[in-house]
């Protein structure tokens, strides 16, 4: 039994509504709207919202949504075919009036669509309730009790296996004919002379024997002229005697080596002298603690002339104009045919840059969804079309719902009177206190106090690699700086305790003392170890952090969804809470060493929809920045 049906435009406008079991639909529509539809997620046709499973299908052509709603616990086949056929008669009945595209047309037209739908209802039930359960097949049905005895019979004393090896001995043979003339002369007649297998003999041939025996004795006719043929082109062929003569380059000699010394560069006859940089266009962050953007540009561009001349446009400019037109759609909607090329190359392009598969698949999948059916321009390609459209999901991908301002939230909670928490979390070994410490330098810089807690009570010498940071940075903001006032301190307890009670303590020292910041250090724990993964739970839990970031490194490919769906699952499944407290926000670190390789960006918030809200560079404090989407998705598409 259906909850609802619905039909909108892509603008907002509901055409046409069911209402089934389901009192009201614009609660599980309007979830879908805002975390598969604008977020660009529609890889998956399915999307379940609370107890509730919904079905849509998208019209490019006409800018429609179709969406049927049903329960969780239900299994119904027919839903797929019920879409599909409202889609192809509600196109069909009122493509006049949506044809028109203009809100105000669409607002006066009624679709009186009740007693159509009704009937396909019907119809699509009843088809899945005729089908007849499968029964096993007999003997006398399969194509072997077809297959005559004669065929089976074995003759000349061979078997079946022997003979179709000895067939292919003798094709081998007769293709080596140009080598041993003689030997082919002879076993052609040797074979007509044996007893022939024919319906004069008494002997009835199978269809597939005489297409074999024909198909044998045409390549015995014409595989020696054949190879005669391409033997002679061969030794046609002048063959050059004696040693070449040395190439002389148009740029070689001994006189022109001038030319080739490229040891120091120069820009019109004078050398260039190079520029010192500015340590703020290279450190995450500027004066006044400003966080800057990310810059994906490879190493490789840096060195790249600036205008680079083209092999190509000197020569070849009719062939690269046909190229060019090659691609071109020409006002025709695009289908599945169209883009399956471009898509397979975009996704291979996509897992090189270290996007998960998975991830890959769906994005992909995504895109031929949103362009399917779409009326193309006379001047637009295939692949630029695909590729720009690409490129607007990915954006919006790192572009999540949630915008993790954490300066404005911490001001908020200083009005409040209370410090605000954050706990980091990760596997081991992917820099969580290296960048616990950064952004406490950043928030130093913003002039914030900070009060760091040691929770991670198991790894060796990860109590001592904190004080080390806090010794540090109390260096690069001393209390004469800030009226006496202390701006990072390091709350410890040592080795062996509780993680989530010396947690509790830090927040209550960081009350009573007036901290405005509590950075919650934790272990690495693999997202497989149950007991570890509890532990952060009841962490979580007990002492309600107001953000909780994940700390991963971009190195990673598949692992990092691994990683990001395990921890969440953990979250939720060890946590007390009614509602469990999930990962808020994700720390990309080890960003310098990947290059153009930015994938891992990607796949971690496709599969949380969360943001990534610092990304660590380098090694120093300074070495932190925000997250540019415009940045990374042109590093990704780069070839």
């Amino acid at each position: 039994m259906l909850d609802f049906f619905t039909i909108f435009s892509k603008g907002g406008l509901v055409l046409w509504c069911f209402q089934g079991v389901s009192d009201s639909c614009t609660g599980p529509v309007n979830a879908l709207i805002r975390s598969v539809l604008l977020q660009e997620r529609g890889g998956n046709n399915s999307f379940t919202h609370e107890a509730l499973t919904l079905k849509y299908k998208l019209d490019n052509q006409f800018e429609l949504v179709f969406v049927v709603g049903f329960q969780k616990i239900l299994t119904l086949t027919y839903v797929d075919k019920l879409i599909d056929d409202v889609h192809r008669l509600f196109r069909d009945k009122y493509r006049t009036e949506i044809q028109q595209q203009s809100a105000l047309s669409l607002l006066n037209g009624t679709f009186d669509f009740q007693n159509d739908f009704l009937r396909l209802l019907r119809e699509a039930e009843e088809s899945s309730k005729v089908r007849a359960p499968t029964t096993m097949k007999k003997f006398e049905d399969s194509e072997k009790a077809k297959k005559p005895a004669r065929s089976m019979i074995e003759t000349r004393g061979e078997k079946p296996k022997e003979k179709a090896k000895n067939s292919k001995k003798n094709k081998g043979a007769k293709k080596e004919g140009s080598d041993s003339p003689s030997t082919t002369n002879k076993a052609v007649p040797t074979e007509k002379s044996g007893l022939p297998v024919g319906p004069e003999n008494g002997v009835e041939l199978t269809k597939e024997e005489l297409i074999r025996r024909k198909r044998e004795e045409f390549i015995q006719k014409h595989g020696r002229g054949m190879d005669k043929s391409s033997k002679s082109l061969k030794s046609d062929a002048p063959k050059e005697k004696g040693k070449k003569a040395p190439r002389v380059w148009a740029l070689g000699g001994c006189a022109n080596k001038e030319v080739l010394d490229y040891s120091t560069p120069t820009t019109n006859g004078t050398p260039e002298v190079a520029l010192p940089e500015d340590i703020n266009l290279i450190r995450g962050t500027g004066p006044g603690g400003q966080l800057q953007d990310l810059d994906c540009s490879s190493s490789d561009d840096e060195g790249a002339p600036q205008n680079p001349t083209k092999p190509s446009a000197a020569k070849g400019t009719l062939g690269g104009m046909f190229g060019m037109l090659k691609g071109l759609v020409g006002s025709k909607s695009l289908s599945r045919e169209d883009m399956e090329s471009v898509l397979d190359k975009m996704r291979d392009h996509l897992i090189a840059k270290n996007v998960a598969a998975d991830i890959a698949v769906q994005l992909c999948e995504s895109v031929a969804n949103k362009l399917e059916g779409k009326v193309m321009g006379t001047f637009s390609t295939v692949t630029s079309t695909v590729k720009q459209a690409l490129q607007e999901s990915l954006v919006q991908i790192l572009q999540p719902q949630r915008r993790v301002d954490m300066l404005r939230d911490i001001m908020d909670a200083q009005r409040r009177q209370r410090p605000y928490v954050v706990t980091f979390c990760g596997v081991n070994g992917v820099g969580k206190s290296t960048n616990l410490a950064k952004i406490s330098f950043w928030l130093l810089e913003n002039g914030f106090s900070v009060l760091i807690a040691a929770c991670d009570t198991f790894r060796a010498g990860a109590v001592e690699q904190l004080r080390t940071h806090t010794r540090r940075l109390s260096t690069l903001h001393p209390p004469e700086n800030h009226g006496g006032r202390t701006m990072v301190q390091l709350f410890e307890k040592g080795y062996g305790k509780d993680a989530a009670g010396i947690a509790m303590e830090a927040i209550a020292f960081a009350r009573n003392q007036g901290f405005d910041v509590v950075l919650v250090d934790t272990a690495g724990r693999m997202q497989d170890n149950a007991p570890l993964m509890t532990a952060l739970a009841k962490l979580i839990t007990v002492n309600t952090p107001d953000l909780v970031l994940f700390v991963g490194e971009a190195l990673v490919g598949n692992e990092a969804v691994d990683q990001l769906v395990k921890f969440n699952r953990a979250l939720a499944d060890h946590s007390m809470a009614q509602t469990p407290r999930l990962i808020d926000g994700i720390v990309l670190t080890k960003f310098d060493t990947i290059d153009d390789k930015v994938g891992a960006a990607i796949s971690m918030t496709y599969i949380t929809s969360k943001p990534i809200v610092f990304v660590g560079t380098g090694q120093t404090y300074c070495d932190l920045r925000s997250l540019n989407a415009k940045a990374v998705v042109a590093a990704l598409m780069k070839a």
